[in-house]
């Protein structure tokens, strides 16, 4: 399989690594300082494009790749309020592919099947609240991240008494608090750290009087995400629509597949 790079930063480093070691040919890789190629031959050749930018850049990023017809995988986060309806246009009626995911892991599509289950289980005892709490690398410019909102999104639809998630505190890399967990009892608070060099902690926790109960995935290293991100390519090229991660997992497990929104 041909595939464009859009984004060469660390992520974008090991993505072309796992997807050498499959057998699979980088045939272009777009950056900051050559955006000009994406009206070159050797992107328009590709199979798939797998984008990893920022918030601001990957709008633009996936109408450049859909002008070439190119498919697209996209790891970004942050655009889809401004622009989640016109891509969802451009994939169920002007005829392009968006494969679009918060977070590419095996490990996170796992722990968001126990938050679900969690949050339904929860919706019976009231006496437990419930937060979230983030923590990625200092780089990372959207906060909360991409996962977290999905992830509180999920409790929303199965947690009766909570309708909204709201920003809570952001810890700087240089330890300044700003914000508040404090919120209305209908509201789930999200609250972030940036440290180091993390790669991604998610953990929700329920809490009472009596006790406590938390959750939490805390990934090693971007190895998994790269993966998780060629894989999502490989199902792309055989696929049309916008696709999920969770197209993509259920293909993977036994029995039928169902098809996802614009799949076929």
């Amino acid at each position: 399989m041909k595939i464009a790079l859009i984004g060469y930063g660390k992520m974008g480093k090991m993505i072309e690594q796992i997807a050498l070691s499959r057998g699979h040919e980088i045939v272009s890789v777009i950056d900051i300082d050559n955006q000009e190629d994406f009206e070159s031959e050797a992107f328009a050749s590709a199979d798939v494009a797998i984008e990893f930018t920022n918030p601001t850049a990957a709008y633009g990023n996936y109408l450049r790749a859909f002008a070439k017809n190119v498919k697209v995988v996209s790891g970004s986060t942050g655009w889809m309020a401004e622009h989640g309806d016109d891509v969802r246009r451009l994939c169920s009626e002007g005829g392009q592919t968006l494969f679009w995911a918060s977070n590419f892991s095996v490990g996170v599509a796992i722990f968001s099947a126990v938050n679900r289950y969690l949050a339904k289980i929860m919706n019976a005892f009231p006496q437990y609240d419930v937060s979230m709490e983030e923590t990625h690398h200092i780089h990372k410019l959207d906060a909360p991240s991409g996962t977290a909102i999905t992830l509180a999104e999920e409790i929303i639809s199965e947690l009766d008494r909570k309708d909204s998630w709201v920003k809570g505190t952001l810890t700087a890399p240089d330890g300044t608090v700003s914000g508040t967990a404090d919120c209305a009892d209908h509201e789930l608070a999200v609250s972030s750290i940036r440290r180091d060099e993390v790669p991604g902690i998610h953990s929700i926790t329920y809490d009472s009087e009596a006790d406590s109960i938390t959750i939490t995935h805390d990934a090693h290293s971007r190895k998994g995400f790269a993966l998780g991100a060629v894989l999502a390519a490989e199902y792309t090229a055989q696929h049309s629509g916008l696709l999920t991660i969770g197209d993509m997992f259920s293909s993977l497990t036994p029995g039928p597949s169902p098809k996802g929104e614009g799949s076929k």
